[in-house]
Formats: C-alpha cells, sequence, structure tokens
C-alpha cells in the first residue's frame, strides 16, 4: 500500500514525511509505476478520474486514487481494464503531479485533452472501444456477464445527446459502468429486440420480451423494456436469476417472530394474504417463499401472473396476455372453476380483479397477491378505492404484510463504529433503548468497497383482529385503525429495520433511507 516504507513491486517508493489523514505522499521520481501499469490505462482515462496505475501482479492492477472508496471509478477501471482493481489511497494533488509527469505531457495538453467530434468521442470503458471492431452480439454478452458478475438486478441502456450510458443496478442502487459511443446505440438495442423476440423495425411505441442465457452454470431470464426518449430507444433488461425462486421464508430476512405470523396466515384454509410495497420491495419473493412452503403435491396451487418471472414444479401457472383478452381479472374468473386451493395472482390493479380475488377468498380459497401501498393499514383503504365494500374487507382478510428492501452489511470488512446522532435517535425512536455504535462495512474488495454485500428484507406484519375487523366495517381512520394495530403489538417496518441493524444485519442509515419516509 501507499503508506508502507517498504519498496513495492514496480519501483513504488513513499516519502518519509506524512500526507494528510496518514496518508504517505507520493514521489514522482522515487514511486515509478511498471510500464505495463502504464499501458493499461491510457493518459486521457487517467486523468479524467485522476488516478494512476501503479502495478500490475496476476489479475490486480494497484492503482493511486485519492478517494479508495469511489466504487464507480473503480468499477469503471475494472471493466476498462480487465483487471481486478486495488485503490492505493493517495494525495490528489500527487496523482496530478504523478500523471504530468509519467505520461511525459503537459497538464492541459496531450491526448487527454484532444477535442474530438461526438462519433469520435473517446470512451470510458474498454466495451466501447470494442464496439467499432467486434460483433455487437459480443458487446451484449460482455454486458450481461459483467452484469451476473456484478450482482446486477438490472441493465439500463441509455441514449444521450453524445454518448449511450450503460448503469448497472447493485443492490438497489444504480451505478454507471460504460460510456459507449452513439454510433453503436442501434445495433445494440436491435440485437436486444431480436433476443426478445420484439419488433426490431417499430421505434416509436414501448416493447417488452424476454430471453434467457447461460452464466457461470446458471440459467439467467432476461425480462427487456424499450421505450422511445427525445435521444432514442432506451432498453431496461432485469436479470432473473432462477435460484432465487428457490429461496425459503427463512432465507428472505424474517425475524424468528415475524416468520412464525407469517406462517401462520399461510396455514388459513382460506382468506386473503396480501403483500405491499413499491416496485422493487421483493415483494413477488416473498409471495414466492410463500408458495415455496406450501404442500404442491396435495394441494392445487394455481397462479396467474404479469409475467411469469420464474417457473416451479408442480404448481399450475398462467401468464396474463393483453392480446388475447386474458386479464387477470378474466383469468382469476376462470381459475376459480378448476378446483384450486391456493390462488396466487400476480398484483391487484383494478375493481374487478379485487372484487373477483375477495369473493374468491370468501368462498373457500387461500388468495395471496400484492398491492401498491406504503404500509399495511393503508392497503386496506387502497381496497376500498378499489370498490371493494369494508364488510367484504374485513371478512375475507387475513393479514397484510408491507416490506422494503435494505442492503446487508459485507460480513468481510464489517467493524463498530459511531453513527452519527441522527441515526442514534431514531434508533432510541423506534426501539426506546439507546445506542451509538453499529456494525458498518468498512469497505473492502468483497463488497467493491462499498461496505455493503447482498440485500434483505424489512417487514410490518398486520394479523388481522376482532377489533380491527369492527373498525374496518364501523369506517375507523387510517390513524386510529394503526393506532389499535400499534397497541396489540404491531411491529412498524421502521422498527423492524431497526432490530436489524442491532443485530448488524443492515445498518440505521440503510433504515433511514428506506422506511423512515412512511413512518
Amino acid at each position: 500500500m501507499a503508506s508502507d516504507s517498504k519498496e513495492t513491486k514496480g519501483g513504488a517508493n513513499t516519502r518519509s514525511g506524512a500526507g494528510k489523514a496518514g496518508i504517505a505522499r507520493l514521489n514522482v521520481q522515487a514511486d515509478v509505476p511498471m510500464p505495463e501499469a502504464l499501458q493499461l490505462v491510457p493518459e486521457d482515462i487517467a486523468r479524467k478520474y485522476n488516478v494512476l496505475p501503479q502495478s500490475l501482479e496476476g489479475n490486480t492492477l494497484r492503482v493511486y486514487m485519492a478517494n479508495p472508496s469511489d466504487i464507480l471509478t473503480i468499477e469503471n477501471l475494472s471493466i476498462y481494464t480487465k483487471k481486478r482493481i486495488e485503490p492505493i489511497p493517495a494525495i490528489e494533488a500527487d496523482i496530478k503531479e504523478a500523471i504530468d509527469y509519467n505520461y511525459k505531457t503537459p497538464k492541459g495538453g496531450g491526448k487527454g485533452s484532444d477535442r474530438t467530434s461526438a462519433a469520435q468521442a473517446p470512451v470510458d470503458v474498454a466495451m466501447a472501444d470494442e464496439a467499432s471492431d467486434t460483433p455487437i452480439a459480443r458487446q451484449l454478452d460482455r454486458l450481461l456477464e459483467e452484469g451476473v458478475k456484478a450482482r446486477a438486478s438490472d441493465i439500463h441502456i441509455e441514449p444521450d445527446e453524445l454518448r449511450v450510458r450503460v448503469r448497472y443496478r447493485i443492490d438497489g442502487i444504480l451505478h454507471e459502468v460504460a460510456s459507449l459511443p452513439l454510433s453503436v446505440h442501434t445495433a445494440l438495442i436491435s440485437r436486444i429486440k431480436i433476443l426478445s423476440d420484439m419488433n426490431i423495425a417499430d421505434h416509436r411505441r414501448p416493447q417488452d420480451g424476454q430471453f434467457s442465457f447461460e452464466a457461470d452454470a446458471k440459467r439467467i431470464d432476461v425480462r427487456v423494456a424499450t421505450i422511445n426518449t427525445v435521444n432514442g430507444e432506451m432498453g431496461v433488461l432485469r436479470l432473473l436469476d432462477k435460484s432465487m425462486a428457490a429461496l425459503a421464508l427463512p432465507q428472505i430476512g424474517f425475524l424468528r417472530e415475524s416468520q412464525e405470523q407469517y406462517e401462520k396466515m399461510l396455514m388459513m384454509p382460506y382468506g386473503m394474504v396480501l403483500i405491499s410495497g413499491p416496485t422493487g420491495a421483493g415483494k413477488t419473493t416473498t409471495l414466492y417463499a410463500a408458495v415455496n412452503s406450501l404442500d404442491s403435491v396435495g394441494k392445487n396451487i394455481i397462479t396467474i401472473e404479469d409475467p411469469v418471472e420464474y417457473r416451479f414444479e408442480n404448481i399450475n401457472q398462467i401468464q396474463v396476455n393483453i392480446k388475447a383478452g386474458l386479464t387477470f381479472a378474466g383469468g382469476l374468473r376462470s381459475i376459480v372453476r378448476l378446483d384450486p386451493d391456493v390462488i396466487l395472482v400476480g398484483e391487484i390493479r383494478d375493481s374487478e380483479t379485487a372484487q373477483i380475488a375477495v369473493q374468491s377468498a370468501l368462498t373457500g380459497h387461500l388468495v395471496l397477491s400484492s398491492v401498491h401501498a406504503n404500509e399495511t393499514v393503508g392497503v386496506l383503504f387502497r381496497l376500498i378505492d378499489l370498490g371493494v365494500e369494508p364488510f367484504l374487507i374485513s371478512s375475507a382478510l387475513v393479514g397484510i404484510v408491507a416490506q422494503r428492501m435494505v442492503r446487508r452489511v459485507c460480513p468481510h470488512c464489517a467493524r463498530k463504529v459511531t453513527v452519527p446522532l441522527v441515526e442514534q435517535i431514531a434508533y432510541e425512536k423506534e426501539t426506546g433503548e439507546s445506542r451509538t455504535e453499529f456494525m458498518y462495512g468498512a469497505g473492502c474488495k468483497e463488497c467493491v468497497y462499498s461496505g455493503y454485500l447482498g440485500r434483505t428484507a424489512i417487514f410490518e406484519i398486520l394479523t388481522m383482529t376482532d377489533e380491527l375487523r369492527r373498525m374496518i366495517v364501523a369506517g375507523a381512520g387510517n390513524q386510529d385503525i394503526h393506532a389499535t394495530a400499534l397497541s396489540q403489538g404491531l411491529v412498524t417496518i421502521a422498527k423492524d429495520g431497526m432490530m436489524k441493524a442491532k443485530a448488524g444485519i443492515t445498518t440505521p442509515y440503510e433504515v433511514l433511507r428506506n422506511a423512515f419516509a412512511i413512518s
């Protein structure tokens, strides 16, 4: 590392004088980078990100950076060089001086400052360099493979005025990983459309489709959506790892008491269990985990989904097809004539679907579904908005689960830190106890220096009681019902999150970011 006094490979050596915050100073004459390392990072890239390659050892490129926690720069350099990046902390001014010295060009000149046309603009990553001399299919294959390696849930391909921006959504956060030349945009979108069985000649209307590929010995389904913007068609590719469909209830993040509460709901012979939360909150995963916990041999389980994201053995799954006239409501109406024990409705979106789902729950079926609402009590009023009578809701509903996704603390670099006062106050508000230290990730290679690795869910579970049913029929308001639920032991999403922060699973910051907007 830069702070060591020993020589490193490539002749790197540090001055004896310490820099700010304990970072050793770079010496442009003594800290000579390996030529192989310099060749991997051209001057324009080094100046753009203010980095200096130091040494190359196997597949690892060691790079001086002013901010070794800058995940975007690390990802871009990794894709550009096709190497694993090991950042070395250094002072920003020293890096600039070293770039001038090692690339032997004036600060304002050289190839890094050449002005080119939009079609000739330098590209951020190697993928763009390859676009001009390799088939576009290889470009897309590499984007997909790198997305799987990075644990991305979505790949965004977004045209701008001068470039095509590529972003990965990793653990719920978007990261820019590539900047491709605008000249590859049309061919790249056309390739995606061909794979997805979409109309490549139609550039005006939104389209959607899907395809599959293999990566790391796993079968990955890709759900594709495109739409025309002022700069051209953008595409979003959702990567669906089939192994995620086999998650059991203990794997999705329930605390022990919450899991027992949810399992009791699923043991009911009939009634309705609803999952609420915004898009991307993990509702489908929770529904699938519920289906996995049920007896698919002794029970007839039928689902109607849009789209069918994962496929299960011994379960009858139906895909909504609007063009063929198969809607949620129409499919649900047919399902009840097929002798089902359990019905999973992907989402209750309209009044007709809501009415049929409630009637199905009242006539001897266990109905599982999702509804867009902020919290559990909000689901009750969403159903009323969809035209379901309060007395039917009170009779059919077994319980409601509201959830959000939060990032997990990286287990490889977790350590206790004293958190800011706002996090201490939020924790005390929810749990009633004072605490100043929590587990946070320091940042390491495993989590690409983000401090987080993977995600888990936080929950709010509302079990219907006789008192709550009476309040619904009587037309009580949201706040009154919520207050009664709290008095009966309701654990809010925020409190569930803070309990997971106490256990070192996530951080108070993540709970604040995802749950406190609704508390």
